[in-house]
Parts: structure tokens; sequence; C-alpha cells
């Protein structure tokens, strides 16, 4: 193999292996700080309006954020209203939407009450693919740095 062909080739997949492990390390801190800090909730998995929305792997969910009760600067009490929010659930990457996820279903959600639109499924009803997926995802990733490192090194 040719040195700059050596050479690029391994700064591609340095580049591509250090973006894809930076990505996957955003979305598990995502998740967790919405699953730790982020208010639960039930969601009902809706039916898809398009016939491109049917190939989204993650299934468009419609929930009601909560009230919520604030104490504002004076003392008083204020409460929130309600908001039905329509929106898909983050970190849910399987090629093809789980069967159990057809419409009517109820699923189990977390939610950034600053922003509702913000939701990821609960861990139990991810279940262990979850975690197989980032185990996956992670390995390519390490896998491409280490490859393309490799070749920077023998480049040189």
């Amino acid at each position: 193999m040719e040195t700059t062909t050596a050479t690029a080739g391994g700064a591609i997949l340095a580049l591509f292996g250090g973006a894809l492990l930076f990505w996957c390390a955003a979305e598990v801190r995502l998740r967790h700080r919405v699953r730790r800090r982020g208010r639960p909730a039930v969601a009902t998995v809706v039916a898809e309006a398009d016939a491109h929305g049917e190939l989204d792997s993650a299934p468009l969910l419609s929930f009601a954020t909560g009230p919520a009760a604030a104490v504002s600067g004076g003392g008083t009490l204020a409460v929130e209203a309600c908001e039905l929010v329509l929106t898909r659930p983050r970190g849910h990457t399987p090629l093809r939407r789980p069967p159990r996820l057809v419409p009517g279903t109820s699923v189990r959600i977390a939610y950034d009450p600053r922003r509702p639109g913000l939701a990821v499924l609960a861990p139990e009803e991810g279940g262990p693919r979850a975690v197989v997926a980032d185990l996956l995802w992670t390995a390519l990733g390490v896998g491409c740095l280490g490859a393309g490192t490799l070749l920077l090194l023998i480049a040189r």
C-alpha cells in the first residue's frame, strides 16, 4: 500500500472511529441524564401518519406532561399546565422496530421537563438489546479508531 493511500485511509478511519465513539458517549450520557433527572411518564405508541414514518425504527410516542407546582419569586404557588407531546425517543437504534411497539401499546419513558420533546425509553422497555447495540457501536468505533491509527503508524 502506498504511503499516501495508507495515510489517507488511516486518517479517515481514525476520524470516523473517533466521531463514532464521541457520538456513542454523548448518546449514552444523554439517556442516563434524562432517566436520572427527568420525569417518568407513560406514553402511547401512535400510528404513523405517513409511509416514511413507518420506516423509522423509533416509534412515534404521545404523552402528556404532568402538572408541576412551582413557587414563584413572591412565594405564590404556580401550576404548569399539561401539554400533549408527540415525539420519538432518543437512543433507540435497532434496524427494525420491535414487534412489541405496535400502535396503541403503552411504554414507560422519562422526559426532560425543560424540553418535553426529549424523551427516552425506560431501561426495562429497551431490554438487553439496547445494551448490546451500545456495545456493538462502541466496538465498531474502537475498531475503526485502532485500524486508522495502525495505518497511520505503518505509513510513517
